[in-house]
């Protein structure tokens, strides 16, 4: 028997043995498992005991990118495969999941340093590591081109030159990547990915910048567009917590290491039907260039 049971639990698992012994094993199984899970909530890892003693976890999630969470226009229900690795989370911790929703990823910076969310769900990237510290990455996916069909781009390379107009979501991944390497084209930022869309759509950009999978679900509403085929960098998305908090992502990265290993985050990935998403490789890598 579990030592941690309490003496009244393991007296009823002496009875539940002599008066019913076809019946003693599960019966002491549910029971011991309702003593163990007892004494968990009792003791809750310390490392994330001031979430518990809140009763919830406000997850940031900036809107818009399908890898991450999207939200459906007549439910408002949230979904993605980032959203459901939080779900999970809160369902290990044991308490209430509260999204804290930006309109757009890069948004949810903001809420960095005005203690406005315990957990964000972000991509990786050196420019934010002075705010909040990283999780190993649990996704990645490519950062790549939306151009017309008839465009004259045909790889990445191509974009870069003068008197093109680069539509980005202001302050997402490709705003912080193209910020730092593009020598020629223009950016044009925009305060959703959906507005970023809409410049494509009405010729006030000459190409769109961001995740494959969101590119690709887009391409499937916007005839008369195409994704370029290479990448111009490759996001890792990962749960990041404001600095301050050693404790609470030591305990997010164990978790996030198990949900890679097990299994949890490709079935995840596999719910969303979506392409170019891969679980990330074990460990943490750092951000890819």
């Amino acid at each position: 028997m579990d030592a941690r049971a309490p003496l009244h639990m393991k007296r009823t698992v002496m009875l539940i043995a002599r008066s019913n012994k076809r019946f003693a094993v599960p019966l002491i199984a549910v029971v011991l498992l309702g003593a163990v899970t007892a004494e968990a909530q009792q003791s809750p890892d310390p490392r994330v005991a001031d979430l518990v003693a809140s009763g919830k976890v406000r997850v940031g999630v900036g809107l818009g990118s399908p890898p991450v969470a999207i939200k459906d226009p007549v439910t408002g229900e949230l979904r993605g495969p980032a959203w459901d690795l939080a779900r999970a989370l809160a369902a290990r911790i044991g308490i209430e999941l509260l999204p804290v929703e930006y309109p757009r990823p890069g948004a949810v910076m903001e809420g960095a340093q005005a203690n406005a969310w315990d957990v964000a769900l972000l991509g990786i990237d050196p420019s934010r590591a002075a705010q909040v510290d990283f999780s190993p990455p649990y996704i990645r996916y490519d950062l790549t081109f939306m151009v017309a069909a008839g465009s004259s781009i045909r790889n990445v390379a191509d974009a870069d030159q003068a008197g093109v107009r680069i539509a980005v979501p202001r302050g997402d991944i490709s705003d912080l990547r193209l910020s730092r390497t593009l020598k020629r084209a223009e950016l044009v930022r925009a305060n959703t990915i959906a507005a970023m869309v809409d410049l494509l759509r009405a010729g006030q950009a000459d190409v769109c910048a961001g995740t494959r999978p969101g590119l690709l679900d887009e391409l499937s509403r916007l005839p008369g567009f195409r994704v370029l085929e290479d990448r111009f960098g490759v996001i890792l998305v990962a749960m990041v917590v404001p600095k301050g908090h050693a404790g609470r992502i030591a305990y997010i990265s164990d978790f996030i290491e198990e949900a890679k290993a097990s299994g949890l985050m490709q079935r995840a990935i596999e719910r969303s039907g979506l392409r170019g998403v891969e679980v990330a490789p074990p460990g943490n890598p750092g951000p890819q260039k």
